[in-house]
């Protein structure tokens, strides 16, 4: 395949975004002493990856892009997102249930029906956070000599958060 050479000034992204890249999940956030009733969102899920056209001429393979995401998304469908680095939840895990406390409060949720999260708050900011370091460990090698991905995470019609993380020199922290 031989094509004109693009641009020296010229960016690639590739953009995912799908009707189906939602999930529907609950969580409660704490702001100070106050703390938030459980409540649940259908939460969608983008995705875009920034870096130079490979010998193939993509940025990367979208359908990869997507079904991985796709994995992720479906993993935290259905569920409650409970977050394990919050200073003052904490989190009793057991085989069946998960007891979860945030001062005089106590929520006991069947085990299977939890997402256990290596994060501080359910946040939209941090769950995108973690979905682009998870994306980013299960691309592994496709995403070698890119120079950054982003996730954005919609909580509520029009309210997105966006996480975009360098791709390009050290690789990020594994999201566990």
């Amino acid at each position: 395949m031989t094509n004109p050479p693009s641009s020296p000034l010229a960016s690639f992204r590739v953009r995912v975004t799908k009707d189906h890249l939602v999930f529907s999940a609950a969580h409660f956030i704490t702001i100070g002493d106050w703390c938030e009733r459980l409540h649940g969102h259908n939460w969608r899920v983008a995705a875009e990856v920034a870096g130079p056209l490979d010998q193939n001429h993509f940025v990367v393979d979208f359908i990869a892009l997507r079904d991985e995401l796709q994995t992720l998304v479906d993993g935290l469908d259905h569920s409650l997102l409970v977050p394990l680095r919050h200073p003052e939840i904490r989190v009793q895990a057991g085989e069946k249930e998960v007891e979860i406390r945030f001062q005089e409060r106590r929520w006991i949720i069947p085990a299977d029906e939890c997402r256990l999260l290596p994060i501080a708050q359910t946040t939209a900011e941090l769950l995108a956070d973690y979905l682009a370091r998870k994306l980013c460990e299960q691309m592994g090698a496709a995403l070698k000599g890119l120079t950054s991905l982003q996730v954005e995470v919609e909580e509520n019609f029009g309210q997105w958060a966006i996480c975009q993380l360098p791709l390009a020199g050290a690789v990020p922290e594994s999201a566990d």
